[in-house]
């Protein structure tokens, strides 16, 4: 009877400090949700109200007068889809030379790509935007997707091939008496059974692009061609914030990622449980 006691406590405290953990992490989507539904006089009365007595959607509809939201969206999806698109298939790409073919070196240059990771972005701000200034793709969409079609990252990289040791051998090796190409075994064997880390490295990557505000800062100079990014950061002013439509400009652009994970979390989870370090 006691150690069913126990088993029960320790259940109980242990939901109990899930359930706290969840709802620490949740105040502040609720919070963001809260303020946009409130006029600006009733954002900083004390003390603070969680639910409005009158929901105001006005901020939702002033959003789209301030800013082309709608255009912005449709550069933040047209980017950030490209740029899945390159980081999936290029990292798969290179994790499958490192971790299925035997070639001299093969681990040597495999430290140092993971070398690179401690690189920091702004070392190679400036001389990348040198580069795309003198080959002319300034205020195009190239700087921020063609990049990711080279190499995809040494972190994407390394998860991939991670995920890659983990496939029996004796598949590749079956594949190979049966004659077929190693592109073959790449496209019809690994890519279908690394799912997990597929959809893994695409949430990642998602996460990145869709939230990236110096890229498009740095690159694009037509107001027409920004990000949503950049749209919160034009919400803000230099001496007053509405922040009730900086608030439901933020939901707005949380929405998607929220989705997406949501969606897309089972194979999240498994592609880091299966990517443990394999020697």
């Amino acid at each position: 009877m006691r150690k069913i006691d126990k088993k029960v406590f320790k259940k109980v405290v242990t939901y109990l400090l899930l359930i706290s953990i969840t709802v620490f992490f949740i105040l502040p989507f609720l919070w963001i949700l809260s303020t946009s539904l409130k006029s600006d006089a009733n954002i900083f009365i004390f003390p603070p109200k969680w639910i409005p007595d009158k929901l105001d959607f006005a901020n939702y509809a002033e959003v789209f007068q301030r800013i082309p939201f709608l255009v912005y969206l449709k550069n933040s999806v047209f980017v950030t889809s490209m740029t899945i698109i390159g980081i999936v298939l290029s990292s798969s790409f290179v994790a499958y030379a490192f971790a299925c073919l035997k070639w001299p070196g093969r681990d040597k240059v495999f430290i140092f790509v993971l070398i690179t990771m401690m690189l920091p972005v702004q070392v190679t701000m400036i001389p990348l935007f040198v580069l795309f200034k003198n080959i002319g793709w300034l205020n195009t969409f190239k700087p921020l997707i063609v990049p990711y079609f080279f190499g995809g990252g040494a972190f994407n990289i390394f998860l991939m091939r991670q995920f890659f040791r983990s496939i029996p051998s004796d598949l590749f090796d079956a594949a190979r008496i049966d004659g077929m190409s190693e592109f073959g075994i790449y496209w019809n064997i690994v890519l279908p059974l690394s799912k997990p880390a597929l959809a893994t490295v695409a949430v990642l990557t998602f996460m990145m692009i869709w939230n990236d505000f110096i890229g498009p800062l740095i690159y694009l100079s037509d107001k027409m061609k920004g990000t949503l990014a950049l749209g919160l950061a034009m919400l803000v002013g230099q001496t007053q914030t509405e922040w009730g439509m900086l608030m439901a400009a933020s939901l707005m652009m949380m929405l998607p990622a929220i989705l997406i994970f949501f969606f897309f979390q089972k194979y999240f989870i498994r592609g880091f449980m299966m990517s443990g370090i394999k020697d």
